[in-house]
């Protein structure tokens, strides 16, 4: 199910580990530990589309771990190297995966201090935390909040009126919504 970890076992030579864990729906989510020595963590999150490997992700791991502060960061599923199909808008899956990586580190011993998403990151932490209630801190960075501008251009006009009567939508021509690494 997923690499072993214990915080007591980290080798401060080895930067960042490879870590899988299998979400509620059997798909695998793909991870990297950052251990600095501590049980204390700091979860981070990525954006719409990205990854645990973005740039925004990677600039927050190495400045939190220069401070003294384990990072685990992950592919949401359908991300980057994380199983399963990319879905648009999908946020209380994202919060499930979130929920997944959290319960696997606490079973682990880690002491999950923070969740920080940026982006849509940043709206999956805020989703989480009105969730679950096992961590203390939500951090969000740039998250949306005015959800509305940006759908209609991605969906077309009259979007709402199509779900309503058939159920669903069909996505054709979207640009930018395939599985990226």
């Amino acid at each position: 199910m997923a690499q072993p970890l214990s915080p007591s076992s980290q080798d401060a030579s080895n930067p960042q580990q490879r870590v899988v864990i299998t979400n509620k729906h059997g798909e695998e989510l793909v991870g990297l530990l950052h251990p600095v020595g501590s049980n204390n963590i700091v979860v981070l999150c990525h954006g719409f589309t990205a990854s645990k490997n973005s740039s925004v992700i990677a600039d927050l791991a190495d400045a939190l771990t220069k401070q003294g502060t384990s990072i685990f960061c992950f592919d949401f599923s359908g991300n980057g190297e994380s199983g399963g199909e990319f879905q648009y808008g999908n946020y209380r899956k994202e919060a499930d995966d979130l929920h997944s990586v959290v319960s696997y580190l606490h079973q682990k011993k880690y002491d999950v201090k923070a969740i920080v998403g940026h982006s849509k990151g940043g709206d999956v932490v805020v989703l989480y935390a009105s969730m679950y209630h096992d961590v203390n801190m939500v951090v969000n960075l740039s998250g949306r909040f005015y959800l509305e501008k940006g759908i209609e251009e991605r969906l077309g006009k009259g979007f709402i009126d199509r779900i309503n009567k058939e159920g669903y939508i069909e996505e054709r021509f979207c640009t930018g919504l395939q599985k990226r690494a």
